[in-house]
């Protein structure tokens, strides 16, 4: 775990600090600097583009890691890597005819409830092809078991550039209208920057033939296609539908919600950037017991760390709405079923890593696609009567179920889950402090009662973790800070 730790840490700080400028962007630049309505239309905007990221990288993200370690000489790694580079050309260049041809149709469909998203379709389809190609180039360094500067161009990056632009908006330098097309600026130089990164790692040999096992390639190019886009719209189609079928100022108020809620999220986002190639390695040097090994640590550590976040989060929701415009609060309900579907998502570990590295990747596009339909049903039904809150009761149902789904298909292949006995030490644990915290605060200032509760909680969650001893690796860097602070 030696190098997965160390780079954990270095993704998980730049990754917090990218989550610290999203969450300045997120909760006050956004909501004071544009209007709701054209805040709900960034969110969606960048949701429609996230949902069809996979699509236009033809799957290359992750066909790249998988297949990558399989090739033992450089020629042939060469010609692979060239492979990948042109592949999603394949599916770029249709759509966009496709595009083009429809255009007055695709406008009618997404801007029935919203006339304002007519103007901006054509920021959709050139944003997801700077998503996608980033993806393939963050990538090729990943199998260099580089991670860490793609992953601060991935959380930080993009969000400077967005804050800088929001003043801009704030100042009058730009309209609400050139901002959102400046969000493309942004997201073709974050891949300008991620492109010259990895060259200047790894150099190309461009050699234009297909690569050895080019069918097994492409068939699971294909795969991908489908599971990342199935994992995508269990994350981002509420959004596009709430925008859809109810006014689009309520995308604004269901992000800000969302937004909070992925905070729990980044420590398993930071670990899996090393932690997907090195499933990759092993699946293919077919070392079960250090791939055993990695799952159920991967499992315990991020469970453990995002364990923390969540009480943070839910233990001090009510107080964050109150220092936030006032019509944002009804994201409150959707805060606290995501943070609990995003806890306990945390409890997979490298399971998605395993599934797509694996030969039995084919699992996930199956349950995926049935999940993908089941929200798509749930958000149909649930959005008109609840509204925000519908959504995420939907985003809710079918993650847990696609998560439950993936455990059992792991376990039933590879004889492995991500469980052990301190798992369920570490869940008694969380469910105690949040019974005993959620209805009690400080009488102070929202902003004193955040800081002293967040103190007084995180004190005793990791009294308990070390004096547990429930985890090797977290122990082990909190007898380093315990020890700064004169604790034995």
């Amino acid at each position: 775990m030696g190098i997965v730790i160390k780079q954990s840490i270095q993704n998980t700080i730049s990754t917090y600090i990218g989550f610290a400028i999203g969450a300045v962007n997120t909760l006050f630049l956004y909501t004071n600097f544009l209007t709701d309505e054209y805040y709900g239309l960034v969110g969606f905007l960048l949701s429609a583009a996230t949902i069809m990221t996979p699509l236009m990288a033809f799957g290359v993200h992750n066909t790249l890691i998988k297949f990558y370690s399989s090739y033992k000489h450089i020629p042939d790694r060469s010609n692979f890597l060239t492979f990948m580079l042109y592949l999603p050309l394949l599916i770029i260049i249709p759509v966009g005819v496709i595009g083009y041809i429809g255009y007055e149709s695709i406008i009618y469909f997404l801007s029935k409830e919203n006339k304002i998203i007519e103007n901006y379709v054509w920021c959709i389809f050139l944003i997801a092809i700077a998503m996608a190609y980033f993806e393939i180039y963050y990538a090729w360094v990943k199998v260099q078991m580089k991670s860490a500067f793609g992953n601060f161009m991935k959380e930080v990056f993009h969000r400077v550039l967005i804050l800088l632009l929001l003043f801009g908006v704030y100042f009058e330098w730009l309209t609400a209208e050139q901002f959102i097309w400046s969000l493309v600026f942004v997201y073709f130089s974050r891949l300008l920057f991620m492109k010259l990164y990895a060259v200047k790692l790894k150099f190309p040999t461009l050699i234009f033939s297909f690569p050895k096992n080019t069918v097994s390639i492409l068939k699971y190019s294909l795969m991908i296609i489908v599971a990342g886009s199935v994992s995508l719209v269990l994350l981002d189609i509420d959004k596009v539908m709430i925008g859809k079928y109810i006014p689009i100022e309520n995308v604004a108020y269901y992000n800000v919600a969302i937004f909070i809620a992925m905070v729990i999220v980044v420590p398993s986002r930071a670990m899996h950037q090393i932690t997907y190639p090195l499933t990759a390695q092993l699946i293919n040097s077919k070392k079960w017991g250090e791939l055993k090994a990695l799952y159920q640590k991967s499992s315990l550590t991020l469970f453990i760390i995002s364990g923390w976040i969540f009480l943070l989060i839910v233990l001090n929701i009510k107080q964050l709405y109150f220092i936030i415009p006032s019509e944002y609060s009804s994201g409150l309900y959707v805060v606290l079923l995501i943070s609990i579907s995003k806890l306990l998502d945390n409890l997979l570990g490298i399971n998605n890593a395993i599934l797509y590295n694996s030969d039995y990747y084919k699992w996930t596009v199956v349950l995926g696609v049935f999940l993908a339909l089941l929200t798509i049903t749930l958000n149909l039904v649930l959005i008109p009567i609840y509204g925000i809150n519908g959504a995420a009761i939907a985003t809710v149902i079918s993650l847990l179920l696609y998560s439950l789904s993936k455990i059992i298909v792991v376990n039933w292949k590879f004889k492995m889950h991500p469980f052990s006995k301190n798992t369920g030490v570490v869940f008694i644990g969380i469910l105690l402090l949040s019974i005993s915290f959620y209805f009690w605060d400080f009488s102070f200032h929202p902003l004193v009662n955040i800081t002293l509760k967040s103190l007084l909680v995180s004190l005793i969650y990791f009294l308990f973790v070390y004096k547990g001893n429930l985890s090797e690796d977290i122990n082990g860097l909190l007898k380093v800070i315990f020890k700064k602070i004169g604790f034995k």
